[in-house]
């Protein structure tokens, strides 16, 4: 089963990483950040068992965290409030996931040969999994030391917000953009977005020029 539908790993792993970044201009309301953004994870998780389906231990790992995350899911539901240990739990989870996939990721598109779509895919979903590695490492920075960002607008007290801005922030801070309404202004924030800044550039410009010079080479060689 993995085996046929292996080919289109990072169509699957990018449509699922779509919707979870942009569902909520569909669905809107709480049904989606309660319900539904969770069901979108697991379902990237699985996206991503598929994509590393290759590598035996590195499956296994990422069903250990697919059942994690599912349990933590189950909890959470059943929660009257808010418990930061299953938040720590998940956002640990997420971070482990987004991290090792995004290696993956951009091994599997540096070790192709001859540029296809699917490989097109692979380099959007590796740029897409970048921001949500960054957006982890926001995160985790504001929830350990609350108050390292300027401008959010929203505490640890309120989960929605404070993920929605924090999610804005670190894609407008890989992208180099930097609007300036939200600011880092404890060291390790500003560090952290030096980092994201940083590998937002080095992606665009080493991978992408990787993957179009095989795309000429490729091409001059026919």
């Amino acid at each position: 089963m993995l085996n046929k539908i292996y080919p289109y790993r990072f169509e699957l792993f990018l449509f699922s990483q779509l919707a979870i970044l942009f569902g909520s201009l569909i669905v809107r309301g709480d049904f989606f950040e309660v319900i539904l953004s969770p069901i979108l994870f697991l379902l990237n998780l699985l996206a991503g068992i598929v994509l590393i389906s290759q590598k035996k231990k590195l499956m296994w790992f990422f069903i250990a965290l697919l059942i994690t995350a599912g349990i933590v899911f189950w909890a959470e539901l059943f929660e009257e409030k808010r418990n930061k240990l299953l938040a720590f739990i998940n956002m640990g989870v997420s971070f482990l996931f987004y991290t090792t996939v995004t290696y993956e990721i951009i091994s599997q598109v540096w070790r192709t040969k001859i540029v296809t779509k699917n490989v097109i895919f692979g380099l959007i979903s590796g740029y897409i999994s970048l921001g949500l590695v960054s957006f982890f490492i926001c995160l985790s920075i504001e929830m350990t030391y609350p108050g390292s960002f300027e401008g959010l607008k929203a505490t640890i007290n309120q989960p929605k917000i404070l993920t929605e801005r924090l999610m804005y922030y670190s894609y407008i801070t890989l992208m180099t953009i930097g609007y300036g309404d939200i600011v880092p202004i404890s060291s390790l924030a500003q560090k952290a977005a030096i980092l994201i800044g940083m590998l937002g550039q080095f992606y665009l410009v080493i991978l992408t020029a990787i993957v179009v010079g095989k795309y000429i080479n490729h091409n001059n060689s026919k």
